[in-house]
């Protein structure tokens, strides 16, 4: 069961031609999850080879443009695509009287359902819940009202070793109790045991999305032990009262958070147009956090199985 982001825009503020502006897809046990969604995303779904179908959940974290410019026209083109399958849609409450005024002066009616979960802007916030995946929203510190995401899988039922159905004769209420970690007594006295006849299953794994806010230690608490952290990085610390201005973080000061909160990979993106290499920054949030990666468009990251 896959556990895989794929950075499909790493700039911010301003498009090049080889960075598009922010937005990622987490590939969740084969259901995908669309975060943020700047100018060009639909281009770079059909580059990466990700399929529009499977999108049923879109995540924007605030209204700026690099974050969702690319919303209009990938709900455009579902519906050209002759989409019939609802869509959930998880943002500002503004950006829904947006899409009202977009497509109700385009007179173009919609095949399909979109249906809108507004932010929490106080709180840390359960949006989506399934049987195997969590996702929250939390609050961040941006010059404008803007939340992080994150993702936590479900604790699965352990795994039953294959022979032991026909081996014990067992009912379904005693596998039941054995998957769910409890020994078995039965009438007779005698006591099955979980640990002999099941296996332990995976333990769940973690993304969280941080963009865009300066440094937030609050946020801490929200993403502490994920197994995958993004955490914009847009300046090098030179210009750390230049991010402070715009409300957005350093390269140290997201490998700080990072530090802090105990992550076991780090992913910095949010790149400003005015570095021609990342190395720099990559290398300053290295000094803090050595497991650090710099996004660049198309990479993806795996979170496997342990």
């Amino acid at each position: 069961m896959r556990f895989s982001l794929t950075i499909l825009g790493s700039s911010s503020a301003l498009p090049k031609p080889d960075r598009f502006t922010t937005a990622h897809v987490l590939n969740a046990h084969e259901r995908f999850y669309l975060i943020d969604c700047g100018e060009g995303t639909q281009i770079q779904l059909r580059r990466y080879k990700i399929r529009f179908s499977k999108i049923h959940h879109i995540f924007i974290s605030h209204l700026h443009g690099d974050h969702f410019f690319g919303i209009f026209g990938l709900l455009s083109s579902f519906n050209l695509m002759g989409r019939k399958v609802p869509l959930n849609l998880y943002g500002p409450e503004k950006l829904k009287n947006i899409l009202d005024a977009v497509y109700g002066n385009m007179g173009e009616k919609m095949n399909y359902t979109i249906n809108f979960f507004p932010l929490n802007w106080q709180d840390k916030q359960l949006l989506l819940e399934t049987e195997k995946i969590s996702v929250y929203s939390f609050p961040l510190d941006h010059k404008i009202q803007s939340c992080g995401f994150l993702f936590k899988e479900k604790k699965q039922a352990r795994n039953l070793i294959k022979t032991a159905k026909e081996d014990y004769d067992l009912g379904i209420k005693e596998i039941i109790q054995l998957k769910n970690g409890e020994d078995v007594k039965r009438d007779t006295g005698d006591i099955l045991s979980y640990k002999l006849l099941t296996n332990k299953s995976f333990t769940p794994r973690s993304y969280a999305y941080v963009s865009d806010t300066r440094y937030y230690e609050p946020l801490v608490d929200h993403i502490r032990d994920v197994d995958l952290l993004y955490h914009e990085a847009t300046y090098l610390e030179e210009m750390s009262s230049q991010a402070q201005l715009t409300g957005h973080s350093t390269s140290m000061e997201a490998a700080r958070i990072a530090k802090m909160a105990k992550v076991k990979k780090l992913v910095i993106g949010h790149f400003s147009t005015r570095y021609k290499s990342t190395a720099p920054l990559l290398e300053e949030a290295q000094n803090i956090f050595p497991n650090t990666f710099a996004a660049a468009d198309g990479m993806s990251f795996d979170v496997e199985k342990y």
